[in-house]
């Protein structure tokens, strides 16, 4: 079989699955796990797909410019990917099989999801990035809030979000911010806060994802106190005086290595 036809099996495969691991796809291509790997990386490289552990992700082939990902939101993943890797990596730990969780659009909440794929679960989001993760993952239950799109970040808002939340419960909400500052917690949108509002509303624990520059920052809307929450995950960069304020509010403090 030539490489292009072998590789365009395995985007079909992928692209139905949303996800798999190494050794099935290369029983059933017939092919070596060196040459099943080299297939994958391939694809990566070509932003296809995504390596994890002992498995691939399919992200999508890419779409015209005129459909694609926000602007906004793009240029936020290229930044201080690696600590948003991480943070993603140590949140991901939160999560148990079957439980019904509650995403937050964002850049680090996106890596989390990415994460989080092919893991038995109901997931529940307002991200339209994150909800297009799983939609060919057989073993995630997507619901997706319904709602205004914002364009810049791909997130739904307004009343329909919010009254869509007041239906369901989650065990775990997982938040993104703007800023954290003072003790409080900021993001850039008050249709995007009223939202999230109702979301801490809906379940039983709020973890923020925050990569550490985002202490010290305010933004437009003041979207809660830091007691707030239950847990903060960040990555290793976060200054003393930052990480005492998160504890004293409270809040146990996850530093991703």
């Amino acid at each position: 079989m030539l490489i292009v036809d072998r590789q365009n099996l395995l985007k079909n495969l992928l692209s139905k699955r949303g996800t798999s691991d190494l050794d099935s796809l290369a029983a059933e291509l017939g092919v070596s796990q060196s040459t099943i790997r080299r297939d994958v990386e391939s694809l990566e490289e070509a932003g296809i797909v995504e390596r994890t552990h002992g498995g691939v992700v399919w992200l999508g082939e890419k779409m015209p410019t005129a459909v694609s990902r926000p602007y906004a939101f793009d240029q936020r993943m290229s930044f201080r990917q690696e600590h948003k890797l991480a943070i993603a990596k140590a949140a991901a730990g939160l999560v148990k099989p079957g439980q019904t969780v509650l995403i937050d659009g964002g850049t680090s909440t996106f890596f989390l999801a990415r994460e989080l794929a092919g893991r038995s679960m109901q997931l529940v989001t307002n991200s339209l990035p994150i909800g297009n993760l799983f939609l060919n993952d057989e073993s995630v239950e997507l619901l997706l809030t319904g709602g205004l799109v914002y364009p810049r970040y791909g997130v739904l808002l307004g009343p329909h979000v919010e009254t869509f939340l007041t239906s369901i419960h989650a065990s775990t909400l997982f938040l993104s911010c703007a800023g954290v500052h003072e003790g409080s917690i900021y993001n850039q949108n008050l249709l995007l806060v009223q939202a999230e509002r109702q979301m801490m509303r809906q379940v039983q624990q709020v973890v923020l994802l925050a990569d550490s520059s985002k202490f010290g920052q305010q933004a437009l809307a003041n979207l809660c106190e830091l007691s707030g929450v239950h847990v903060v995950v960040t990555d290793a960069g976060i200054e003393p005086q930052h990480a005492d304020a998160v504890r004293k509010a409270g809040c146990e403090l996850i530093v991703a290595a």
